[in-house]
């Protein structure tokens, strides 16, 4: 894989952020809420950074199983600690933090579309108590469209799996439909935030003759992704998702940032919080390089044919 690059849009100036650990309290404490299993890459990044868990840091971990309600009993257990920073994973859990905070510093990991999403007033400068990253870019959302009309021209009717509780995947559904007119496509909307929507939905979908369908990174949906990719595999119907790992897995392609990256840079934004700036003054980050990874073996099952033009410019192609 290549390095990632990441492009931080305004520089923010360092000033005092008042922390809520007390004074006496030795070590100041993370609160991590999310449900993928990438933490060890941002426990990796604040090693990098000099933390070490028991001496100068200490994490809390909780997770949602990609529940609203249960993000909320956790976010609301970190603020009555209280914990130095929240440290989110997901629209989900942000959105939880937010709803238990406005004080206590909070940092977002891989968010869709952080300002249509109302976590932040502009990329640039966040207000309030929360910054962080996001796993978007512009014209992500069409460019996945075309890559998947590269390898399918005949593609009409797309499904995109979507998770109605997560707020940044339905500005995705929105960005996603504008951009299909242009397309010659047309979308089926697959909306699931439980694991019986999740397969009744998909199943219903099947009436709907789909080409293809897009899978968002979405925590819950990723927790059960392998389930996906078997309804995918089982139903011969093509998959993009955003998420390497995932083709990995067997998906037919991807197109998007780096999860882990994203997970290691988290830490910068503790890191800079912990030495005292404020999360307001901390723009969000943006990726400017996005991989393409490509499952030859799942594209021979499905009998498709990925053109050598765009193996080429893939990151990475599963043989």
């Amino acid at each position: 894989m290549k390095r990632r690059e990441f492009i931080t849009l305004v520089g923010g100036a360092a000033v005092a952020w008042p922390l809520t650990a007390h004074a006496q309290r030795p070590l100041p404490v993370l609160g991590m809420i999310g449900d993928l299993s990438l933490w060890d890459h941002f426990r990796k990044g604040m090693r990098d950074l000099g933390y070490v868990e028991g001496q100068n840091v200490k994490f809390e971990f909780r997770t949602g199983e990609g529940e609203l309600s249960r993000f909320a009993e956790a976010a609301k257990e970190f603020a009555a600690m209280p914990v130095d920073v929240i440290v989110a994973n997901g629209s989900t859990a942000t959105q939880a933090a937010q709803m238990a905070t406005r004080t206590i510093a909070i940092v977002m990991i891989g968010i869709g579309d952080p300002v249509r999403a109302g976590f932040v007033a502009s990329l640039a400068r966040p207000g309030g108590n929360t910054t962080g990253n996001s796993i978007l870019g512009p014209e992500v959302a069409p460019k996945r469209l075309q890559l998947l009309k590269e390898v399918i021209p005949s593609v009409a009717r797309v499904a995109l799996l979507w998770n109605p509780n997560n707020s940044s995947n339905a500005v995705l559904r929105s960005e996603i439909e504008g951009a299909m007119p242009a397309l010659g496509m047309s979308l089926i909307s697959v909306e699931a935030s439980t694991v019986a929507e999740l397969d009744t939905k998909l199943t219903s979908t099947l009436g709907e003759h789909p080409d293809a369908l897009l899978v968002t990174g979405d925590p819950f949906h990723q927790l059960h992704v392998q389930k996906i990719i078997d309804f995918l595999s089982t139903n011969r119907i093509p998959g993009m998702f955003q998420i390497r790992e995932n083709v990995l897995a067997g998906g037919l392609m991807s197109y998007g940032a780096s999860l882990p990256d994203l997970f290691r840079r988290g830490a910068t934004y503790v890191h800079k919080i912990l030495q005292g700036t404020k999360p307001s003054d901390l723009p969000i980050e943006q990726p400017i390089k996005f991989n393409l990874v490509i499952n030859l073996k799942t594209a021979k099952t499905l009998g498709l044919t990925v053109p050598l033009t765009l193996q080429a410019a893939a990151d990475e192609v599963v043989e």
